[in-house]
């Protein structure tokens, strides 16, 4: 079973990233940021199951990176979780912003965020 649900967690993070770039190419910024937020949120849990690890229910991308890091023991994970620091938590209050309040943000921190979040990726 998690192996499939592995799967269908890794489908929905590039239907995610489908749609950040319908939303970052119309302007859309805080519609791209969550985007983004949705999509790693998904990636790390799929990565988690790959680790035989049921993921916690959590938002908290933070949270999920630094699970991954530990169950690898990766310090090089931990480093950037720790310079990305200020782009995590944008995505944390995307997270929240985009349910609750109506914030808006701009292409240079999307873009920032995405940067971040691509680095990310090559070491989760």
């Amino acid at each position: 079973m998690s192996r499939l649900e592995a799967e269908a967690l890794r489908k929905r993070f590039w239907e995610y990233m489908k749609t950040y770039e319908f939303h970052i190419s119309n302007g859309m910024y805080a519609l791209a940021v969550s985007d983004l937020e949705q999509a790693i949120q998904l990636y790390v849990k799929a990565k988690l199951l790959d680790e035989g690890i049921a993921y916690p229910k959590t938002h908290s991308v933070r949270m999920l990176l630094e699970l991954i890091a530990k169950v690898r023991r990766d310090n090089m994970l931990m480093e950037l979780i720790e310079r990305y620091s200020v782009e995590l938590k944008l995505l944390e209050e995307a997270y929240i912003s985009s349910k609750y309040v109506a914030t808006e943000f701009r292409l240079n921190e999307v873009l920032r965020v995405k940067k971040a979040l691509d680095e990310l990726l090559k070491h989760v």
